[in-house]
């Protein structure tokens, strides 16, 4: 038996669908963005609760929450870096270094200026073909 050939989408469901997958990369850019900088700080509030711990001997009950807090939040951090790197389609060196700023302190920062500039220039160059053929 054959099945139906499939009629190809209209021009109107194809622009539709391009609106959706730019209005996705720039929320995914949003969350990204926001997850970096909370995990960056939590990072470095990690490296300060491991010289008190380690180096001046302070033993605080507050200090125990500060690392299952960054290792949560590092999690989260994961899953809106893989969101934003799927929806932009990058390589996977770009994942990579993505993660790697989430556990090198101060490196979330650096990363996610670079990634927030390409994923903006990305996603315009999209909004902008994608106002040249609505």
């Amino acid at each position: 038996m054959t099945e139906p050939a499939t009629a190809p989408a209209a021009p109107s469901d194809v622009t539709a669908q391009a609106a959706r997958a730019v209005r996705a990369a720039t929320g995914a850019a949003k969350r990204y963005r926001v997850m970096a900088y909370v995990t960056g700080v939590m990072l470095l509030l990690l490296c300060v609760e491991m010289l008190l711990r380690y180096v001046v001997d302070v033993r605080q009950p507050v200090l125990d929450a500060i690392p299952i807090v960054h290792g949560w939040v590092y999690v989260v951090y994961l899953v809106t870096v893989v969101d934003l790197w799927s929806k932009m389609r990058w390589r996977f060196g770009r994942l990579a270094t993505m993660v790697l700023g989430g556990v090198v302190p101060t490196l979330s920062f650096f990363v996610e200026k670079r990634v927030h500039d390409d994923a903006q220039a990305k996603i315009g160059a999209a909004a902008v073909a994608l106002r040249g053929v609505a």
